[in-house]
């Protein structure tokens, strides 16, 4: 069943991001940031309907309290293509950091530019850095919430992956809350494109972390508020194996 839960939301991503694909040709010629957003935020509403619908999906966000008014830097756990979706419909004007290679998407990828998203080249070290640092600030200067993965990479639930060091020139760069998430999105939305798994997917927003300016004691700071959020509200902290269908076991 999770692999036709799959295939279905397959199917169904494969055509609402077609369909909505054609509604971005006048938007990209009009080269309006608010309206490109405005829509980028109704395309991920409509596929994570789509998700909850077909795979069977309750999504359950905690914490949104911790979510104070203006500009942020949200450093969230990273396991699926989820995560690049809920954040669109939780905060006003969201900005995710995201790598360069998904800005060459036909369609999708001349859109996250348009609508603001930074764009980083891995490979291209220090400059990367740099660029990244100028662009978060216009970012919040422009009153954005900026969404970065610390560790880089998506990760297994409950796999630990090294705190990059982006996020920490970050943190001692822009004075504005950081706040820590954890999520167990990998359980229900696989790396493997054709497993979708039913349940409650949880997103726990955590308290502002206290300013750090040294990067070992931020990256304490980081790992131990995600390790409280996952003890506290029993999602994966440890490796899971995420190979056997619930279902069929």
């Amino acid at each position: 069943m999770s692999i036709l839960r799959g295939v279905l939301f397959n199917l169904y991503l494969f055509w609402i991001t077609l369909f909505m694909g054609l509604g971005t040709i006048p938007i990209r010629l009009m080269k309006n940031q608010d309206l490109a957003l405005s829509y980028a935020k109704l395309w991920a509403r409509a596929v994570l309907a789509g998700f909850t619908r077909i795979c069977s999906v309750r999504i359950e966000v905690t914490g949104r309290e911790n979510l104070p008014p203006g500009p942020l830097l949200i450093a969230s756990q990273h396991q699926s293509f989820f995560d690049g979706f809920i954040w669109m419909t939780l905060v006003d004007r969201p900005d995710y950091i995201i790598k360069s290679e998904l800005t060459r998407i036909p369609v999708v990828g001349p859109m996250l530019l348009l609508t603001g998203m930074i764009a980083i080249d891995r490979k291209a070290g220090s400059k990367a850095l740099r660029n990244m640092m100028r662009d978060t600030k216009a970012a919040h200067a422009d009153d954005r919430q900026i969404i970065i993965f610390p560790e880089g990479t998506r990760t297994l639930p409950g796999e630990r992956h090294p705190i990059q060091p982006g996020i920490v020139a970050l943190a001692r760069q822009i004075d504005v809350p950081i706040v820590p998430v954890a999520t167990d999105s990998g359980l229900f939305w696989d790396r493997n494109a054709w497993l979708k798994r039913p349940g409650t997917l949880h997103v726990v927003i955590g308290q502002p972390l206290p300013p750090q300016q040294e990067r070992k004691a931020f990256t304490q700071a980081l790992e131990s508020a995600w390790d409280e959020l996952c003890t506290t509200h029993t999602l994966p902290r440890d490796p899971v194996d995420n190979s056997v269908d619930p279902e069929n076991a």
